[in-house]
C-alpha cells in the first residue's frame, strides 16, 4: 500500500571495556600526546582520560544503562552490540568529522524538491524526526570539530523548512530534513517522500525519537513510511540528559521492544544521544563513518 498524501495528512493531524582502553591511556601518558595514526580530536582525547565509569557513560551509553537492569529483566535486550567498535575505531572516525585543509566540511545547499538537490555520487545519510526533537542540535554536535559550519538551532519547532545538504569532505553528505508534525512545511510529504524513495546514494536514514516522550503517533507514521519504502533506518534517541536514570531505562526498554517486535527495516541497536553532554555522539560518528565506507 502506498502512503498517500491523504494518509499522511490524516494521521499527522490525528497525532568490560576493551582491553585496549588501558593501552590507549598508557600511550597518551607516555607520549604526552595521542599517536598521529588516530588523528584524534582534543575532545575525544579528553574523554579517554576519564575514569572508566564516566568513559562508558559518554562513549557507550547503552552499556551504562544495561548495568542497572536486574537479572530477571534480561540485560540481553540492551546488549545486542551489533555495532561494537573499539576505542581505536571511534578515534579513527573522529578524523572524518574534523575540518582540516584537506577535509573541508561545508554547508552545500538547500532544496525544497528532489530535482533541486545537488547531484552527488558520494554516500549520503539523512536525519528525520518530528519538530523539536533536537535534530539540528544533534547535527551541530556531530560537526563540533568543524566550527565554521553553520547549523542553525532554534527553540521554536519547525525551524527547518528545507532539505539542507552538508558535504563532509570526500567521505559523505549529511542531509538535515524538515521536521514532521507540528509546523511542518506544507510540501513536507512531496519533499521528503520523493527524496527517501528516489535518492540513489542514500545509505541510511536516521530517525530521531525524543527519549523523554517516546514514540509518538507522528513517529509511528514516519516509521511506517520507512518500512513501506523498505528503507534501512536507525532509531536515535535524543535528549537522554533530560530524564532520570530509571525513567530513561524504562523508555529505552520499551522502544527496544518495539524495534524488536514491530519493525523489519530498523537497525536492531538503538543509539541514545545527548547533544548537551555529548553522550553517544562519538559512537554515532563512528557508525556513520562505518556505513558510508570510511572506517578503515
Amino acid at each position: 500500500m502506498k502512503l498517500s498524501r491523504g494518509f499522511w495528512e490524516r494521521n499527522m493531524a490525528a497525532a568490560g571495556l576493551w582491553r585496549r582502553t588501558g593501552r590507549l591511556r598508557e600511550m597518551a601518558q607516555a607520549r604526552g600526546a595521542w599517536p598521529r595514526l588516530y588523528s584524534m580530536s582534543p575532545a575525544f582525547a579528553d574523554v579517554l582520560k576519564l575514569p572508566q565509569k564516566q568513559l562508558t557513560k559518554i562513549v557507550y551509553p547503552l552499556r551504562e544503562l544495561a548495568q542497572y537492569l536486574v537479572t530477571d529483566t534480561g540485560p540481553g535486550l540492551l546488549e545486542q552490540r551489533l555495532f561494537d567498535p573499539s576505542l581505536e575505531d571511534i578515534a579513527r572516525a573522529e578524523s572524518v568529522f574534523e575540518a582540516t585543509a584537506r577535509n573541508r566540511i561545508d554547508y552545500l545547499s538547500s532544496a525544497v524538491r528532489l530535482d533541486h538537490a545537488p547531484s552527488l555520487q558520494q554516500p549520503e545519510v539523512c536525519f528525520i524526526g518530528r519538530s523539536n526533537v533536537g535534530k539540528s542540535s544533534l547535527i551541530k554536535a556531530l560537526f563540533s570539530l568543524a566550527p565554521d559550519v553553520e547549523v542553525r538551532v532554534s527553540k521554536k519547532p519547525g525551524h527547518t523548512k528545507k532539505m539542507n545538504f552538508f558535504k563532509v569532505g570526500k567521505y559523505f553528505t549529511l542531509v538535515d530534513m524538515p521536521g514532521y508534525g507540528y509546523r511542518a512545511p506544507e510540501d513536507f510529504v512531496d519533499m521528503v517522500e520523493a527524496y527517501l524513495k528516489e535518492r540513489k546514494n542514500l545509505k541510511r536514514t536516521f530517525l530521531l525519537v525524543d527519549s523523554v516522550v517516546g514514540i509518538t503517533k507522528v513517529d509511528n507514521i514516519a516509521i511506517e513510511m520507512c518500512e513501506e519504502f523498505a528503507l534501512p533506518y536507525v532509531m536515535v534517541l535524543t535528549k537522554i540528559d533530560k530524564s532520570s536514570k530509571g525513567y530513561l531505562l524504562k523508555q529505552v526498554l520499551q522502544i527496544q521492544k518495539f524495534v524488536n517486535t514491530q519493525t523489519q527495516g530498523c537497525f536492531p541497536q538503538l543509539f541514545p544521544i545527548s547533544a548537551v553532554t555529548y553522550s553517544g555522539v562519538h559512537l554515532l560518528k563512528c557508525f556513520i563513518a562505518d556505513i558510508t565506507g570510511n572506517l578503515k
